[in-house]
């Protein structure tokens, strides 16, 4: 794996949310055991209110917000639609979904994407197996396994795909993104978003749990993703 790509996803986990609340607590403690108590008082305050507010259901809600409402599930599918893209590994969601929409789409193809983020199969090909036990026949699916993030993605689908139209599945905070990534390199997929973490049940008077803190983190990477990508001019 790619130097660059590791050195990216290493530092992107140092500056999550919580990684800051965490170290912002250790810096605290390191002060605290240095008897510099003032200091100690300081961090370690900043540390806990920061967790408690990433925590918090409205806060973060009120990140994913502006990102989940800028598409809506699709329900009418545009005429001479043959592809289906698929981004990630999450069958609980964008899987679901790319079956949902393969049984309304006549003589259609589903292509999945993903590395071998974790363990040695890549992602692709597990969701591809997971297609077949559902019934989707091997020569309806395309394996995707080279891109390690959406711009490499949308670079390798422009190769195999040319200007034909196609559905774009992934999680509705991902889809603002993934959309600018792909329109950069003259891609204008159809969005067809899911996985929104925004739940209806979700209530303004509650506590720091850990659902909010990962919708919390969910938020903010793409926020990071976003400014990178201007940055480098991938947006």
């Amino acid at each position: 794996m790619e130097f660059g790509f590791i050195l990216k996803k290493l530092i992107s986990t140092f500056i999550m949310p919580l990684s800051i609340g965490l170290i912002l607590g250790m810096i605290g403690l390191y002060f605290l055991y240095k008897s510099s108590f003032k200091k100690a008082k300081i961090f370690l305050t900043i540390s806990l209110f920061w967790i408690l507010i990433i925590g918090y259901s409205p806060f973060s809600n009120q990140l994913l917000h502006p990102l989940e409402s800028q598409y809506q599930t699709l329900q009418t599918i545009p005429k001479d639609i043959k592809y289906i893209l698929l981004l990630g590994g999450d069958m609980k969601n964008r899987g679901w979904e790319a079956l949902r929409l393969y049984h309304l789409i006549p003589n259609c193809k589903i292509i999945t994407s993903g590395y071998e983020c974790r363990g040695k199969i890549p992602e692709a090909i597990k969701i591809a197996k997971i297609l077949e036990l559902s019934g989707i026949p091997k020569k309806d699916i395309i394996i995707n396994s080279k891109p390690k993030d959406t711009r490499e993605e949308a670079l390798i689908i422009k190769d195999i795909l040319g200007d034909k139209k196609f559905i774009l599945i992934t999680s509705a905070s991902h889809m603002p993104r993934s959309i600018a990534i792909f329109n950069k390199v003259g891609l204008y997929p159809i969005p067809a978003p899911t996985a929104y973490w925004i739940k209806d049940t979700d209530r303004a008077l509650s506590f720091t749990d850990g659902y909010s803190i990962y919708k919390t983190e969910r938020a903010w990477h793409e926020y990071v993703g976003l400014l990178w990508g201007k940055i480098r001019g991938q947006i």
